[in-house]
């Protein structure tokens, strides 16, 4: 029989003021996520309680409304104990309403949160990940892919931002995605009403955070061109503009020192080919996509203008 304790580890301690129903949302989130398995069993209720920072009489009150809610179930003797029992499908009722009772303030903010944490963690996923996350990360892809209730999409796409906060190979910020996730991933999957305005299954903000995620892992894991690139015009002080004056004028960099540095270690590119001579020219009426840096990349389109 599967043990809860290493899911229980990943569920961060209610504030001091915790409440059963606090309890009892984020054990229920922690469930539809996943992070628990179906016949799971839950450690003793001492060591649940000082975990999520309860007193064991609150944790008694919110295992009841769990087994009530049939989240939970308790079995008596020598191997009984208080095992999980995963729905194959979240209450989407209870989920609306949860949405509807948050202000647009609290959205807000737990949109801020998702680009702040699972922006960042997909950054460094990006750098650091390795061959063993990737796979998982696929894995989990076809996973979502395959998933034939809404129970199984949103525990897919869970453990997905998950995966990709493990591979950034940051503890804090794997518990921060976690701890978004129970509050966020049910939101996101939930089928849309007749109500609904506008038809598309994304609102802007939604769409606009999927987008920016795309584009993310298309320039930094791809090694692509972002399709914002700045463009620049600059006066050449004569027939010809040096590569090292012309990206200290695109404000590329903070002087033609850095720049000259840069180029000689490698750090430029000009039209997709590494730069090796901080003298070399830029011709008047042309236009060259310039990236400086590796990691903290920068790009320009630089035009010349001749005097």
């Amino acid at each position: 029989m599967a043990d809860g304790r290493h899911a229980v580890s990943l569920i961060s301690p209610l504030a001091a003021t915790g409440r059963a129903d606090e309890v009892v949302t984020r054990v229920s989130q922690a469930i539809q996520l996943g992070l628990f398995m179906d016949g799971e069993q839950l450690p003793p209720e001492t060591d649940f309680a000082a975990q999520l920072g309860v007193s064991a009489m609150t944790l008694r009150e919110a295992l009841a409304i769990l087994r009530q809610q049939g989240l939970v179930e308790t079995r008596r003797g020598r191997t009984g104990g208080t095992f999980i029992r995963r729905p194959t499908t979240p209450q989407v009722g209870l989920l609306r309403d949860r949405l509807g009772a948050m202000t647009t303030s609290a959205l807000r903010d737990l949109t801020d949160e998702q680009f702040a944490v699972s922006g960042a963690a997909a950054k460094l996923a990006a750098a650091r990940a390795s061959t063993v996350s990737v796979r998982r990360l696929l894995t989990l892809v076809d996973q979502l892919s395959a998933g034939a209730t809404l129970g199984s999409r949103i525990r897919a796409d869970s453990r997905f931002h998950i995966e990709v906060a493990i591979a950034s190979q940051s503890e804090r910020l794997t518990m921060l995605e976690v701890a978004l996730q129970t509050k966020l991933a049910e939101f996101l999957w939930l089928p849309p009403t007749a109500a609904s305005f506008p038809p598309e299954p994304l609102d802007p903000v939604t769409a606009a955070a999927e987008h920016a995620a795309t584009e993310f892992v298309r320039v930094y894991s791809k090694d692509a061109v972002p399709e914002d690139v700045p463009s620049v015009e600059i006066v050449a002080a004569g027939p010809v503009a040096e590569l090292a004056w012309a990206l200290k004028q695109a404000n590329l960099v903070p002087s033609t020192s850095e720049a000259r540095r840069l180029v000689e270690q490698g750090g430029v590119e000009v039209d997709g080919a590494r730069a090796t001579d901080p003298k070399a020219r830029l011709e008047p009426g042309r236009e060259y996509l310039v990236r400086v840096g590796s990691k903290n990349r920068r790009f320009a389109r630089i035009r010349v203008k001749g005097t």
